[in-house]
């Protein structure tokens, strides 16, 4: 484990062998991130924040409480995540400030295993974005990801499926990546490994 002299690692972070964490990281207790990742300058990780084993979290990033993060995710940089459904500063009167706590508008979102999100992406509240699913640069998702899914835009549309190798799949209902072999079946927008 590596972890840069600048970076604030608070008490109750536990950090897997194998990890760098790189400079001017903010990482709030408690978290857990797992082996092998690579955590890059100045990205901020919120406490209650799991994350997997060989993860790449590129710099810049905002990963809020209530994210997760399964094994093998790539997180461009200048990802932001978000997890409040309807965010305000204060009390409706104005008079008083609300509290940072989670609260009944804390929603939850899960990366699963093997997706890509791209440069700049904002991730919305209470989405799920699927297995080696693909989000383009700079889109914003406002609803779940389907697994092998590709998004991109603002907001982030459906516009095909990619291989577990990141390669675009052809179009069709049994399909095979160009680049590395491997077979699909597709059915209504539903990708399944053969």
């Amino acid at each position: 484990m590596t972890i840069h002299p600048t970076a604030l690692v608070e008490a109750g972070v536990e950090i897997g062998s194998g990890t760098s964490v790189w400079d001017n990281v903010h990482i709030r207790g408690p978290a857990t991130i797992g082996s092998d990742c690579i955590v890059g300058e100045k990205t901020y990780i919120a406490y209650g924040v799991t994350i997997g084993d060989r993860v790449k979290i590129n710099a810049f990033v905002y990963i809020c409480t209530g994210v997760s993060i399964e094994d093998g995710v790539m997180v461009s940089a200048g990802t932001t995540f978000t997890n409040d459904r309807y965010p305000r500063a204060t009390s409706s009167d104005l008079t008083a400030l609300r509290s940072s706590d989670p609260d009944e508008d804390t929603l939850e979102t899960v990366v699963r295993e093997g997706a890509t999100i791209g440069a700049a992406a904002t991730i919305g509240p209470g989405i799920e974005i699927g297995r080696f699913a693909m989000v383009g640069m700079g889109s914003v998702v406002t609803r779940t990801v389907p697994d092998f899914g590709l998004v991109v835009g603002n907001p982030a549309r459906h516009i095909g499926s990619v291989c577990r190798c990141g390669e675009p799949l052809p179009a069709g209902a049994e399909v095979q990546c160009e680049r590395c072999g491997l077979a699909y079946a597709v059915n209504d927008g539903t990708v399944r490994e053969r």
